[in-house]
C-alpha cells in the first residue's frame, strides 16, 4: 500500500466510526421515545418505568461523550496529517455541507478568492 491508500484507509475507518456512533445515538433516542409511548398507551404510571428510562438516558449520555471524543480524535488526526506533510485528502461523504454546525456559514478560504495561475517548473542545474 502506498501512503495515499494508508491515509485513505484510516480516514475511512474514522468516518465509519463517526457514523456508527451517530447511528447508536439515534437508536437509543428512538428506544426512549418508544418506552415513553408504550407506557402512555398501556396507561402505566411514569414511576413504573423510571429506572429503565434513566438507564437508557445514561446510555445516551455515554454515547454523547463517545461522539465528543471521536470528534476530538478527528481534529487531532487532521493536525497530525498536516504536521506530517501528507497534504489534503477528502475521504467520507462527498456531500458535506458548506456550513458549520447549526447553519453558521464558513468564511471563504483564501484559495477560493484567488484565481488559479500557471506556474513554470524550476530547472535545477
Amino acid at each position: 500500500m502506498d501512503r495515499t491508500e494508508v491515509v485513505a484507509s484510516v480516514a475511512g475507518d474514522l468516518y465509519a466510526t463517526e457514523q456508527s456512533i451517530d447511528a447508536a445515538i439515534t437508536s437509543a433516542t428512538t428506544l426512549v421515545q418508544s418506552m415513553i409511548g408504550a407506557r402512555a398507551l398501556l396507561k402505566v404510571s411514569p414511576v413504573a418505568a423510571a429506572g429503565s428510562q434513566a438507564k437508557a438516558m445514561e446510555a445516551i449520555a455515554a454515547l454523547s461523550a463517545a461522539r465528543e471524543a471521536i470528534v476530538a480524535c478527528h481534529n487531532e488526526m487532521a493536525k497530525d496529517h498536516r504536521r506530517l506533510g501528507y497534504g489534503t485528502y477528502n475521504v467520507g461523504p462527498l456531500d458535506k455541507p458548506d456550513s458549520d454546525d447549526w447553519g453558521q456559514t464558513r468564511p471563504p478560504s483564501a484559495e477560493a478568492e484567488q484565481p488559479l495561475r500557471a506556474v513554470r517548473p524550476i530547472r535545477v542545474a
